[in-house]
């Protein structure tokens, strides 16, 4: 299977860099129908796009600005919102104004077809991608899949640990692995959390008796959940005086694995605003059928199956 990057991957490569440094290199990027990558400048008053090629002047025209642009169902903001930000695209032609001054045409929509046809259509549930995050949402992230091709991930399946909104995980323009979690009417759904670890991947960080960071998710009546990793969350005796989002120390009282269960007492609690980091996977294979998070003989079982998901 072809892979497509997300908008922002090649930009830096050698291969890219090339290209963009002599028309030669781009008359053979034409000829070849390569995928390039430069920086959008400017979106003119007719929406067109001006990128930056270093050896000439380059132009997406508004109609090649994205799919369905031409075609009326994608809205000009997929154009606009690409200024200053790295945009896919292919080399169609040249054209020379009166003063003899060269333009390469470009077409960011072809690009995408592309990709929706050598890459995208070729997915399947449980495939494992690359993907670059756009814009985040109360109810989860927008990703670039490969040539400005955009999918959701729902909030509830970017980690175990529950969180309150996106923003606590990912930041705009962050790189990161997802798997493709279904496929309805061309629309695809991401997930996260299953390349995050199981729960014994988690709990084999830390050991009873030793007091670690974690971050409060939730207060309960029978107790203060607290995060010690993205994929597992312990259960902490009740305390005043504590709210969610707040940074904790707390003693890690003791591990149950047959109840999945790490008990926690917290020391002491504060505020703390921080950036979320690049997530550390545990799982590195380019596709998962099944994920078991749950430890053998645990009282419950918590697994997601992906060859049951449509497709």
């Amino acid at each position: 299977m072809i892979e497509y990057y997300p908008e922002g991957w090649l930009i830096d490569t050698v291969e890219n860099r090339a290209a963009l440094q002599s028309t030669a290199a781009l008359i053979e990027a034409c000829r070849t129908g390569q995928i390039l990558e430069g920086r959008a400048l400017v979106c003119d008053s007719a929406h067109n796009l001006l990128v930056d090629l270093g050896c000439v002047k380059g132009v997406i025209p508004r109609e090649e600005g994205a799919v369905g642009i031409r075609e009326g169902t994608v809205r000009d903001i997929a154009i606009i919102s690409r200024v200053n930000r790295p945009v896919c695209f292919v080399v169609t032609g040249f054209q020379k104004d009166g003063e003899g001054h060269t333009t390469a045409l470009l077409s960011r929509r072809i690009a995408q077809e592309k990709c929706r046809e050598q890459f995208v259509s070729r997915l399947a549930p449980g495939d494992i991608i690359n993907a670059q995050v756009t814009h985040l949402e109360n109810f989860g992230a927008f990703a670039d899949i490969g040539c400005g091709i955009i999918a959701l991930l729902p909030i509830d399946a970017i980690s175990v640990s529950r969180i309150d909104h996106p923003r606590e995980r990912f930041s705009v323009g962050m790189n990161i692995r997802t798997v493709i979690k279904s496929i309805e009417n061309g629309r695809i759904t991401l997930s996260h959390k299953e390349l995050l670890g199981t729960w014994e991947e988690n709990v084999a960080q830390f050991a009873a008796g030793e007091t670690v960071a974690g971050i409060v998710r939730s207060v309960e009546p029978y107790g203060i959940f607290v995060e010690l990793s993205p994929n597992l969350a312990g259960l902490a005796e009740s305390r005043e005086d504590v709210i969610p989002g707040q940074q904790a120390s707390v003693y890690i009282k003791s591990i149950i694995p047959a109840r999945m269960k790490v008990k926690l007492v917290i020391i002491d609690t504060f505020d703390y605003h921080y950036r979320p980091t690049p997530p550390q996977y545990f799982y590195e294979g380019n596709h998962i059928d099944r994920f078991v998070y749950s430890p053998d003989g645990s009282e419950k079982e918590v697994i997601t199956d992906f060859s049951t998901s449509n497709s």
